[in-house]
């Protein structure tokens, strides 16, 4: 119960921050708005597999500017006082429950958008749009981690590029699958590994955060 009310509290504290400085939201949709727009003048029309390719492209460099700031931005003082009167695995717990809630709004924005500049739907609108939530649940998780990690650490802006890289890869090669699937309009049961496979990777990172992030919240 302890642990729930703490959570509770530091998301609310997320959301207040977030409302008061609006900088991830304005800052994100910014950029996918733009860079939206730029794809749509450079290419106006575009088949299928180089639609679904450049969504991910737009959504990956988004969900980085968006995620990172959950501790890379975080004063020293801010991080002190929030040691003192919470645990490291509520902090964790409320970074990436605020950072899903966010890349999930930012996400459904950014496709709706997109499908109407480009005027273009996938077959099964359906799994694309659970494929994409699952995608901002992955980029979250994965994100938030190496937020964490890097912010111990000097230069975290360049560390977080690479120690997210290698994680990331397979999470895009499975997402381009799935979604591929879904533009097709294949039946649904062909896409079920893909999902049981993100899902499983989510339920990995998130294990190994709270295994990890006490750890490093004490140094």
């Amino acid at each position: 119960m302890q642990l729930f009310k703490q959570v509770q509290h530091l998301i609310k504290k997320e959301l207040l921050l977030e409302w008061r400085s609006k900088y991830a939201l304005n800052g994100v949709l910014l950029y996918v708005v733009s860079t939206i727009f730029v794809c749509f003048l450079s290419l106006v029309s575009v088949v299928p597999i180089t639609w679904n390719a450049l969504f991910w492209i737009i959504m990956l460099f988004a969900s980085i500017n968006a995620v990172s700031k959950s501790f890379l931005q975080e004063s020293k003082g801010r991080q002190l006082y929030i040691y003192t009167i919470a645990s490291p695995i509520a902090l964790i717990i409320s970074k990436t429950i605020y950072n899903v809630m966010l890349m999930m709004v930012l996400t459904i924005i950014a496709l709706c958008f997109y499908m109407l500049v480009f005027d273009y739907v996938p077959e099964d609108l359906g799994l694309y749009i659970v494929a994409t939530l699952l995608g901002s649940l992955s980029f979250s998780t994965i994100f938030t981690m190496v937020s964490a990690i890097s912010s111990k650490a000097g230069n975290g802006g360049m560390l977080m590029a690479i120690l997210s890289f290698p994680v990331i890869i397979p999470v895009l090669i499975v997402l381009i699958k799935l979604t591929k699937n879904a533009i097709d309009g294949l039946d649904r049961s062909v896409s079920l590994d893909e999902i049981g496979l993100l899902l499983v990777i989510n339920v990995l990172v998130g294990a190994v955060s709270l295994l990890l992030f006490p750890y490093l919240w004490r140094d």
